[in-house]
């Protein structure tokens, strides 16, 4: 084969295309020598090169062929099955990978989010095992301060002045904090904080508003819900965990 060819391969009843390149990324495989060897799997069958194993399998084969990485569905549980098709067509970098399948499997993720009301201020302190997810949900919450006059700061919507965002805290890549609520200053001029969380740019004011909008893009975001709690009733303190499969990134080899 040249390299510009391009081969039509017909494996278990399913057809794939590919580029003779990329079939030869591995010169002892099978895929590469074309089946000379015993000269049976890649009989030539209406201009197709019929292959008699999985085609569905087949189809991460071409996917690590094209991108020398193994990515798979956060579900896959075959891993002996295509360890044994990546070992009949010769692709042992591939075979030992799946032969360590707890490198590829989801890893679980636990987020916790506690929500308490104290003293006028609502306190949020988001908790990740996974960073990626606390940065995200970082990008996704914005916290603006502005001043009112006469209003209680269970308002969600400020009627005085432009809002100002301010920068959420981030005591580590796992942690996320913020509040909202007012401070009294002179005269009958409050200092308030309200929080706009995406999607929607939905605004809260207080603290229960604020916790069911995290709530709703939480699991929006494909988290399942643990358990919800009263941490400390006296200081009306709630505390919610959620958990979902965190989808390893793909290995190269």
């Amino acid at each position: 084969m040249s390299n510009q060819e391009v081969v039509v391969l017909s494996v278990g009843g399913g057809g794939y295309g590919g580029g003779a390149s990329t079939l030869q990324q591995f010169p002892e495989s099978r895929l590469a020598r074309g089946g000379n060897r015993g000269g049976w799997e890649f009989k030539l069958v209406n201009g197709e090169f019929f292959v008699d194993r999985d085609g569905a399998l087949f189809s991460y084969i071409m996917d690590f062929l094209r991108t020398l990485q193994v990515s798979l569905p956060t579900d896959f549980s075959d891993y002996q099955r295509l360890q044994r098709e990546a070992e009949f067509y010769g692709l042992y970098p591939l075979a030992d990978l799946l032969s360590q399948e707890h490198l590829l499997k989801p890893r679980l993720e636990i987020l916790e989010v506690r929500g308490g009301v104290q003293g006028g201020q609502a306190f949020f302190r988001i908790f990740g095992s996974c960073s990626t997810t606390v940065g995200g949900g970082a990008g996704g919450v914005t916290v603006f301060t502005g001043q009112q006059a006469g209003q209680s700061w269970s308002s969600p919507f400020p009627s005085q002045k432009t809002l100002v965002p301010l920068p959420l805290e981030r005591p580590s890549h796992h942690d996320m904090v913020f509040q909202c609520g007012t401070e009294y200053s002179a005269g009958d001029q409050f200092v308030a904080r309200y929080v706009s969380i995406k999607p929607g740019g939905r605004r809260g004011g207080n603290g229960t508003n604020v916790l069911g909008l995290l709530f709703d893009t939480l699991l929006g975001g494909g988290l399942g819900g643990i358990s919800a709690r009263t941490v400390a009733s006296e200081e009306k303190v709630e505390c919610w965990g959620g958990e979902g499969g965190e989808r390893p990134a793909g290995l190269t080899v």
